[in-house]
């Protein structure tokens, strides 16, 4: 059985927006809040360029990509055709108006993902 790990109210997800969750170990994860009130969890990183999920639109039940809008999928983190690719989601549970994460999830599922890093890549010399 999963042990749900509290997050935060409903209403502290903006509707049709995010909220990014801080792990310990790879990427952050994004909540999401469509207009129907449903909320979403999705690793915060586009498939494709690695674009942060949580500062895109959100529209029916889709986030477009803030960098290429990509429209990703929020039940299931997929692209949209004719594009390709996924990212991993998250199990969400709301009871009354709180929503959960499973832990187990939180702290193991994608953890070997890469956090994206801003600006252009230095070479290193040895």
């Amino acid at each position: 059985m999963s042990e749900w790990k509290v997050i935060c109210r409903v209403d502290d997800i903006p509707v049709l927006g995010a909220r990014r969750v801080s792990r310990a170990a790879g990427v952050d994860v994004a909540l999401f809040r469509n207009a129907e009130n449903h909320v979403f969890a999705l690793l915060d990183r586009c498939p494709h360029k690695g674009g942060p999920l949580s500062q895109g639109i959100v529209f029916g039940t889709s986030v477009a990509c803030p960098l290429h809008n990509w429209a990703i999928g929020l039940d299931d983190g997929c692209a949209k055709s004719p594009d390709e690719g996924c990212t991993p989601r998250f199990a969400v549970k709301v009871a009354d108006g709180v929503v959960h994460l499973d832990a187990d999830e939180l702290a193991s599922h994608a953890t070997d993902l890469e956090r994206p890093i801003a600006g252009p890549r230095r070479a290193i010399e040895a």
